[in-house]
């Protein structure tokens, strides 16, 4: 698979994600109780399929990768702890405020989501444009 053509499994994911959401927004709180389930388990799967990923190899840059995914997994463990103990609270006053900060630890993901596609549509770009200067340059040396 290309680097363009993941980048393009990664818009596909996103839309996915986004009709989930739309749809989850118009559900009874048990439907939506199901669809954080299943968004959960979603969200361990990929977690666990980029560290075995980078996991693969040994390289400066999967070592970056590695520790990014190292923060992301702790600050994911810490926010889920949050999220655990906000579900055991029944008191109204603190479930408007849950929702408030739940809101905003979405707000904070979207934001970190927004960056690391932005990052991988550098990495793609760059990518391509190495692929196309290599190719250049094997033409023009064969043609020297």
């Amino acid at each position: 698979m290309s680097v363009a053509e993941k980048f393009s499994e990664l818009k596909e994911r996103i839309e996915q994600a986004d009709r989930e959401i739309r749809q989850a927004a118009a559900q009874s709180d048990a439907e939506l109780k199901g669809a954080v389930d299943k968004a959960r388990k979603s969200a361990d799967e990929h977690a666990a399929e980029l560290r075995a990923k980078s996991k693969e190899s040994s390289d400066e840059t999967k070592r970056q990768w590695l520790e990014a995914q190292s923060k992301w997994d702790e600050h994911i463990k810490h926010l889920r702890t949050q999220m655990d103990a906000k579900k055991a609270e029944l008191d109204a006053d603190r479930a408007i405020e849950n929702a408030y900060e739940d809101e905003t630890d979405a707000m904070d993901a979207i934001d970190y989501a927004s960056s690391a596609v932005a990052e991988a549509e550098y990495a793609v770009l760059t990518a391509l444009r190495s692929e196309k200067r290599a190719e250049e340059l094997k033409h023009a040396v064969q043609h020297s």
